[in-house]
């Protein structure tokens, strides 16, 4: 059994390998109150991962080893995750009362009923839920299942980047946790009734919208779609290199047409895409609304965009910044955790996985 959802653990960095970049995030606390320790985010040569799948575990592993030495954390011990369509998860019922031990054998006894692939080639996790609605007498297990492979390439990225993986999440249940921190600082209270939010998390190249009810992530769907699109136009349109054109797009100093040629058009179409993963939902789902929309993700830090977003969907939008109640230690950049923040949702809840 691997920890695909987790133990106790002491204190853990969380590390998001996204497609272009590695992020690293280590959160304390005094007294009741977190604390951003330390935080860095280096870029990932390209090709080292393509949409979350890790191609070049030695290239990844070096990013890792740079990203540690610049956020200048102590701690060795890591949790990372795995995107959610790499793992099959599925709430079965068990017998109330089975000790630990009991539950880990029956379940791989029953798991290859519920999982698709061999199940030496599988890495299989499970958490107690709490008692089953269906039939007192059991209990509701979430059975979580990844292949192998996807779990291995990220303890080897992390050993060469001379860390230990302790924890190996799911992302959605990362951003689950992440949320937490949100909800506190939001209008909507969460707790009244049954709320519901969309987070999008609009990534390099891939586009997430994970709907949670009362917390619980209640649906999540994919789409090819994110910032490197925006990037690849500068390096088009003003025949910069992918690394000139991200930091550009980062720091500003692009020519004056950028603003209506480039970036306008770019804001539209994620405007578009908000909607569109909306639709799907609704069209998927019982629901036709949700109570407030949280945008995450690095293009959540294009200015006016929730402004957009809230127009075109009729829903209040916010910006993710999971950091804005938080403590920082002084060695961290304030300005560029604040414009980083969006983008550290996943990092954030795996940080988190400490206190649990």
């Amino acid at each position: 059994m691997f920890g695909l959802i987790g133990k106790k653990a002491n204190t853990l960095i969380g590390i998001d390998i996204s497609s272009t970049s590695v992020k690293l995030l280590e959160i304390g606390k005094n007294g009741n109150r977190y604390r951003v320790e330390s935080y860095g985010v280096e870029p990932l040569p390209p090709n080292a991962v393509v949409e979350k799948n890790i191609n070049d575990a030695e290239a990844v592993g070096e990013v890792i080893k740079r990203v540690v030495a610049k956020s200048r954390t102590g701690v060795r011990q890591a949790s990372v995750a795995v995107a959610g369509s790499a793992v099959i998860t599925k709430t079965i019922q068990m017998a109330a009362g089975l000790s630990e031990q009991e539950l880990e054998s029956q379940i791989t006894v029953e798991a290859d009923q519920y999982i698709p692939y061999p199940l030496d080639e599988v890495s299989i996790d499970f958490e107690v839920q709490g008692p089953s609605d269906q039939n007192p007498d059991q209990v509701d297990v979430l059975l979580a299942a990844c292949r192998k492979e996807n779990v291995e390439l990220r303890e080897d990225s992390l050993e060469i980047g001379g860390l230990e993986a302790k924890v190996v999440d799911v992302e959605a249940y990362a951003m689950e946790r992440a949320f937490e921190l949100i909800a506190s600082q939001m209008d909507v209270d969460v707790d009244a009734g049954e709320r519901t939010v969309a987070i999008i998390d609009v990534g390099a190249t891939m586009t997430t919208l994970s709907v949670l009810t009362d917390g619980k992530t209640i649906y999540t769907r994919e789409q090819l779609f994110g910032g490197k699109q925006l990037t690849e136009e500068i390096q088009r349109r003003y025949g910069l290199s992918q690394e000139e054109a991200g930091l550009a797009k980062k720091q500003g100093g692009l020519p004056d047409d950028y603003d209506m040629e480039v970036l306008e058009p770019f804001k539209e179409a994620v405007v578009q895409q908000v909607a569109r993963s909306l639709q799907f939902f609704f069209s998927s789902s019982q629901y036709n609304e949700v109570d407030v929309v949280v945008l995450a993700g690095g293009a959540a830090s294009t200015s006016g965009i929730a402004d957009m977003v809230q127009e075109k969907v009729g829903t209040t939008t916010v910006i993710a910044n999971p950091f804005a109640d938080m403590a920082l230690n002084s060695r961290v950049n304030a300005s560029a955790l604040s414009n980083d923040a969006p983008s550290l949702m996943i990092a954030c809840g795996l940080a988190m996985r400490s206190f649990d």
